[in-house]
């Protein structure tokens, strides 16, 4: 609501006619969802970036200067919020990332930057909340709470503790903690975590889940007697349904490649569970996703098209966000007092922003921006992320097999499951060339669809290559690619069938500062480069787009069908959702958290 005498002075007098609105929209159709009505014939009056006056006839606030836009019966419908995602995954900075997202009707982001996080610590955490600050919708920041995700597991580029926790805590801009992600630490009542957790607990902000694992037991329950309040991981219609009755919300997350709203929704739909408990979210979004389909937009069509009513699925990114984070004075309703953030659609059931209203201002019509974005500049540390020990070579990626073998391994072999976060830990009997194991000679001369991965040190010059088996990608050609994409630590990820393309894949990286690149047949053939921490770009969303594009081509040529394989590929190294991971320290068996040798005899 208004916070100054200044301003419920102005929204009283407008609303009473005493003085005039700076914004009339006129004769919509109002998306009412804090009463779940749509009421035709409705007026809303706009002052001080505030909604002052709702109803049918708002004649009496029209000024000399005041503009008045007819809706014309178009839906009126509050700006639409993501609760739950990571600006990193698009591959551009805040400013951008807004740039692609506010015309088309997201007005409100709560974003989690534990990617910048882990390789930059506190100092990346605040560049990106200085940036969310200069922004013409709101953007808030949650504070990352797990860097690295899983200690003893996995190197991270820096730290992030309770006291960078508390002190973040006092920040402007801060409305919580970021998905705390070691739900072991939660459970088995690690003091860092307890601590992490206290300190938001006392600050009286919302603390964010993820719980990947399907053990709905004894540890789902103590990760919730943590005091997590929401939760994107879900998969299961029963995932769903558990989180809401221990209390938390159940975010239910449709993304570029994790594809979670189906499988959940039926908790509502079929179950008849209070909606208001769910929440919509994107949690990654790669560029071209966002450039060529949408963002929360793109994820209302979908939900609507798996079975929810439009007003529901308007709810579960609106108003049901707002109240989970303390906001619904602020936003998520039209409603007087709160920032007028309003979006004209024609169509509630194939939802397409015609125009775009955020904190009272006009932002962007039929995709268009009518306004400029602030600049923003970055530091010279943030451009300088990439830090290889040596130039790799193709010995580096030799995977020899163990002593005493009889020309065939036993491997364990990570196994990509198109669409979602979680993998499998597949075990498979692979030949044996001489003393190595040769990803070429799999491809190539048996069915087996097995590539190598090798996580590759790239923070502070440490020195350190893991070398390991990755099936589900289906190459058939000679070629590797490479990505400093690489939830959650973000050290260099190099998958591919030849060791000298994996070795000319990791230079090229290194050599632009990060990004993805596609390596066939030794030469370069899709690149983007993601000079800010080796994970976002300065350039514009449609500019990476395209560069992002040839990466996917370069995928494609190499003989891989899957979805988004380059975000498929930048959580392989993922080391707090199940089955199977590679980290810096070795391959890691997430269901029990213990390192496993990669190739065994048989």
């Amino acid at each position: 609501m208004p916070n100054s005498a200044k301003l419920t002075h102005l929204l009283v007098d407008v609303a009473m006619g005493r003085k005039p609105a700076d914004l009339l929209i006129r004769n919509g159709q109002w998306v009412n969802v804090q009463s779940g009505e749509i009421l035709p014939h409705t007026d809303v009056a706009i002052a001080g970036g505030h909604i002052a006056f709702v109803g049918s006839n708002a004649k009496h606030t029209i000024g000399k200067d005041t503009k008045v836009i007819e809706a014309h019966g178009r839906y009126l419908v509050p700006g639409l919020l993501d609760g739950h995602m990571h600006v990193e995954s698009g591959m551009v900075m805040v400013t951008e990332f807004v740039r692609a997202v506010a015309p088309r009707g997201t007005t409100g982001m709560f974003i989690d930057p534990h990617e910048m996080a882990n390789v930059f610590g506190l100092k990346g955490v605040k560049l990106m909340v200085d940036e969310a600050a200069k922004q013409p919708i709101h953007v808030w920041v949650e504070m990352p709470s797990c860097v690295p995700s899983a200690p003893g597991f996995e190197t991270s580029g820096s730290f992030i503790g309770p006291k960078e926790v508390a002190e973040a805590m006092t920040w402007p801009g801060i409305i919580g903690l970021g998905e705390m992600m070691n739900f072991p630490g939660v459970f088995n009542g690690d003091d860092k975590i307890i601590s992490e957790l206290a300190a938001t607990h006392a600050a009286h902000k919302t603390i964010g889940g993820h719980y990947p694992s399907p053990d709905l037991g004894l540890p789902f329950h103590g990760y919730a007697a943590g005091g997590v309040e929401d939760d994107h991981e879900g998969t299961r219609e029963e995932d769903a349904v558990e989180r809401v009755r221990q209390g938390m919300k159940a975010m239910l997350r449709y993304g570029s490649a994790w594809h979670d709203v189906a499988s959940q929704v039926g908790a509502i739909t079929k179950l008849g569970m209070d909606s208001r408990r769910f929440i919509l979210c994107t949690d990654d979004s790669h560029v071209q996703t966002l450039s060529e389909d949408g963002h929360m937009d793109r994820v209302l069509r979908h939900a609507i098209r798996h079975g929810l009513k439009p007003m529901t699925a308007i709810q579960m990114c609106t108003i049901n966000t707002a109240e989970h984070f303390g906001l619904t004075r602020e936003m998520g309703m039209i409603a007087p007092g709160r920032w007028a953030d309003v979006v004209l659609v024609k169509d509630l059931n194939d939802f397409k922003a015609d125009l775009v209203i955020a904190k009272g201002a006009v932002i962007a019509e039929r995709g268009k921006w009518k306004m400029d974005l602030p600049g923003f500049s970055y530091p010279a540390w943030a451009k300088n992320s990439v830090h290889l020990k040596q130039e790799l070579e193709a010995k580096d990626f030799i995977l020899r097999a163990p002593k005493g073998h009889n020309g065939h391994v036993k491997a364990h072999v990570i196994g990509v499951i198109e669409n979602q976060a979680p993998t499998r830990h597949l075990m498979m009997t692979l030949p044996v060339n001489g003393d190595e194991v040769h990803a070429s000679s799999i491809t190539r001369y048996s069915s087996a669809d097995v590539a190598k991965i090798a996580l590759v040190q790239r923070h502070k010059g440490l020195s350190g290559i893991t070398v390991g088996l990755v099936s589900g990608f289906g190459f058939t050609e000679k070629c590797a690619i490479a990505s400093t994409v690489a939830h959650d630590c973000h050290h260099m990820l190099v998958v591919g069938t030849d060791d000298e393309d994996m070795a000319i894949a990791g230079n090229k990286l290194a050599e632009v500062g990060g990004g993805q690149v596609v390596v066939k047949d030794g030469r370069v053939i899709g690149l983007v480069e993601l000079g800010i921490a080796g994970l976002m770009s300065t350039e514009k969303a449609n500019v990476v787009a395209r560069k992002a594009e040839t990466v996917l081509a370069g995928f494609r040529s190499c003989g891989c069908k899957l979805n988004n394989p380059n975000m498929q590929l930048s959580l392989l190294a993922l080391v707090v959702i199940p089955e199977l991971r590679i980290s810096d320290k070795g391959i890691v068996d997430v269901t029990k958290f213990e390192f496993v040798p990669v190739l065994e005899k048989v």
